[in-house]
């Protein structure tokens, strides 16, 4: 082997081992800076978005509205607009709907305003079916295709009790986390919960608080239902008839106490509570849901307090347009790497 030869072998080889003794010293003693590194990086990429929605004081949408004619506040402190999203952009739907059996006499009527709801939906919308009893079903994926989602609307069978809780926990903490882009949760329900063993009232609007998506309740009144039934039983002469919960509750305490629990999902998340009177006008209130949908504007920003121990926080979103009534959430929780 000649000199040279000889240098750049024992050049090379050395460069081997010094490379072979660092990837060791690596695999046995990680840096100690990763774990800082991975959370500075996950707390920088928090983004908070805010769907909002402007109208004027005749109640009209106010359409064509840009970046710069919005200012966001955070406990009182301007952040800067990160990103924004004009009102035609597309949204995914996760339409979940009351199949207990409560439902079950005016199930047909549920299924058409439902089905009339997502033809309301922009053309490059997209939806996700989901029912449920004491437990939940996906019925189909999250997708555009109409008739697919139509079809699975009519399968809905009406069953047991009614695990409101639990079901919205699950949609929020896992059907939610898996969508990208804007959404909105719409739920029609009575709002009240027999079988919840996971939730409970407080931990649901807790989980709201901490995503972003836009919640939709729709309550539909069985009190008068049951209301009849009762009178019916007492002036047939079969006595006096309670109607209770399996926890014990009438009915009306129970639909009262949904009415309080879905009104609060609805301002927690930024969306809007809706109520029929009956299930037979369902579909006024699924309208204008869908228009609002259409009307969202979507904001973003990077909050510029880090403090994880801070969790908490208001907000308040401003509009320079004359007249303009901005409805979005008014507060959230900080979490890193929050969606």
């Amino acid at each position: 082997m000649g000199n040279f030869s000889r240098a750049f072998y024992l050049i090379s080889l050395s460069a081997a081992l010094c490379a072979a003794v660092t990837t060791n010293a690596q695999s046995q003693n990680p840096a100690n800076t990763e774990p800082q590194d991975v959370e500075t990086l996950r707390v920088s990429t928090t983004l908070v978005t805010i769907p909002v929605s402007v109208k004027n004081r005749d109640g009209g949408f106010i359409a064509n509205l840009r970046r710069e004619d919005f200012r966001i506040y955070e406990d009182g402190i301007e952040q800067q607009v990160s990103h924004f999203d004009t009102a035609d952009r597309p949204f995914t739907v996760l339409l979940v709907l009351d199949a207990s059996d409560s439902a079950r006499v005016e199930l047909k009527e549920i299924q058409d305003a439902a089905i009339a709801f997502l033809q309301e939906l922009h053309p490059d919308d997209r939806a996700q079916i989901i029912a449920f009893d004491r437990s939940l079903s996906t019925l189909t994926e999250v997708t555009g295709d109409r008739q697919a989602l139509s079809s699975a609307i009519r399968r809905v069978k009406t069953g047991g009790g009614t695990a409101l809780y639990d079901t919205l926990q699950t949609v929020i903490s896992t059907h939610l986390r898996k969508i990208a882009g804007r959404k909105a949760v719409v739920i029609l329900t009575d709002g009240i919960d027999t079988s919840s063993v996971n939730a409970s009232f407080e931990s649901t609007i807790d989980s709201a608080e901490g995503q972003y998506a836009l919640i939709y309740p729709i309550q539909y009144n069985t009190v008068g239902d049951v209301l009849g039934k009762q009178l019916s039983a007492e002036n047939s002469g079969a006595g006096a008839v309670m109607y209770t919960t399996p926890k014990g509750e009438t009915v009306k305490v129970a639909f009262d106490r949904g009415n309080r629990f879905l009104r609060m999902l609805a301002q927690t998340s930024g969306g809007r509570f809706q109520q029929a009177d009956s299930v037979k006008n369902l579909k006024q209130p699924f309208a204008r849901i869908a228009e609002e949908l259409r009307r969202q504007y979507g904001l973003a920003y990077y909050p510029t307090n880090r403090d994880v121990r801070r969790r908490k926080r208001r907000i308040k979103v401003t509009v320079s347009a004359p007249d303009g009534i901005v409805h979005a959430r008014e507060s959230y929780t900080y979490k890193p790497d929050n969606r």
